[in-house]
């Protein structure tokens, strides 16, 4: 067993829903078979007489929304970041600003349309944030912001049951059934076909669901029609809303490259670990869209994820066991440098360091500038840690 692995402890705190559906048994049993103790955590109590812990896996969307409004959510979420926060080297799956940045959809739309500007691999849908009133009074922004109906409406906040109900409005009639806070986004058609891509760390999975038929662009006298996007898009999905009018291709999957840039843009942006990203494929014009961010999906589909979760969390506990090593490296370095000189002759009798032999005996004491030690930090180091 790698010595970095010895006595660690992986801590978990996910809802009763989260566990079924991922059925996290099959991951706690994962983790004891190489070694790792595996420890439920309960909010109720002090995480500091459950600890220590060297990971902490969490889905707390529902407590981050609610500590919002609620003085025992804001309690409990303030207490766990002042845990974390106090033993920095617990590694966190995930940070909560970016989990938080993900409940809402009006800055998961922000965050995409910048990808888009960096890269344009992917398009974002043009939208619209809607923070009051109606869908109506906001029918001169849609036409500013060039918006084409049919327009899908969803929810501001991206969690949640009701974080799955929305409407595709055909026509500024339509506008007014709709009402805040809510996006309000040009609809792109996707043949009925869904990309989801799910990511661990550095890997990713893309998964095929079904997903809304295509309609007309352009304004039309069609009522607007309200739907469940859970109830549309889950592998099992049976609804009218997604078949299509006439025989159409297949549509292609994005390709390889388009999905990990897409992936390696929201991963450097977010610093996240654990989310998905939507992807469909414009009927029209073959183009990638994102539709959609989310912090720790279902997976559903994936049946590595837990080896996945695993090997990425062993990635992260090898590198944070390296960092520390190669912080006592130098700071042992330090020590020799500030050590008094002494002359050739005495150099050649003296013993050898007994703070790190192997230190003292493989590097000459650097006589210039200070900027040397960075030099030792980035070339030496590594060389030095890949030995022992």
């Amino acid at each position: 067993m790698p010595s970095w692995r010895k006595g660690k402890r992986i801590g978990y705190c996910l809802n009763d829903k989260k566990k079924k559906k991922l059925n996290f048994q099959g991951f706690e049993d994962l983790c004891r078979k190489r070694g790792y103790e595996v420890i439920e955590i309960d909010l109720a109590k002090p995480l500091c007489e459950q600890g220590p812990f060297d990971v902490i896996i969490h889905k707390l969307s529902d407590l981050i929304l609610e500590s919002g409004y609620d003085s025992q959510s804001h309690q409990l979420i303030r207490d766990f970041q002042t845990y974390v926060e106090t033993y920095s080297s617990i590694i966190l799956l995930d940070p909560f600003p970016a989990v938080r940045l993900l409940l809402d959809r009006f800055e998961s739309c922000r965050l995409l349309q910048d990808l888009q500007d960096q890269d344009s691999c992917i398009f974002s849908p043009p939208y619209v944030e809607l923070s009051s009133g109606t869908g109506r009074e906001a029918a001169a922004r849609i036409r500013e912001q060039g918006l084409t109906f049919p327009l899908i409406c969803k929810t501001r906040v991206a969690h949640g049951p009701s974080s799955h109900e929305m409407a595709l409005i055909f026509n500024e009639e339509g506008l007014g059934e709709v009402s805040a806070p809510c996006l309000l986004q040009s609809f792109v058609n996707p043949d009925a076909v869904l990309f989801k891509v799910f990511v661990v760390g550095s890997s990713h999975f893309v998964v095929r669901r079904p997903s809304l038929k295509n309609f007309p662009r352009g304004e039309s006298a069609r009522k607007s029609i309200f739907f469940n996007s859970d109830s549309v898009s889950k592998p099992e999905s049976c609804s009218r809303l997604t078949e299509l009018d006439e025989a159409t291709l297949e549509p292609t999957p994005p390709s390889d490259n388009v999905v990990c840039r897409a992936v390696r843009g929201l991963r450097s942006a977010l610093g996240l670990s654990l989310f998905g990203v939507d992807l469909i494929v414009e009927k029209q014009t073959g183009r990638c869209a994102a539709i959609d961010v989310n912090a720790f999906p279902g997976y559903e589909g994936v049946p590595e994820f837990f080896s996945a979760l695993l090997n990425h969390i062993e990635t992260l506990l090898e590198s944070h066991e390296q960092a520390a090593r190669a912080r006592v490296l130098v700071a042992e370095y330090s020590l020799h440098q500030r050590a008094p000189h002494v002359d050739t002759a005495q150099e050649s009798t003296h013993d050898a360091d007994p703070r790190a032999p192997w230190l003292a005996n493989s590097l000459e004491t650097p006589k210039s500038a200070p900027a040397e030690s960075s030099f030792f930090t980035f070339a030496v180091l590594p060389a030095m840690l890949s030995r022992h």
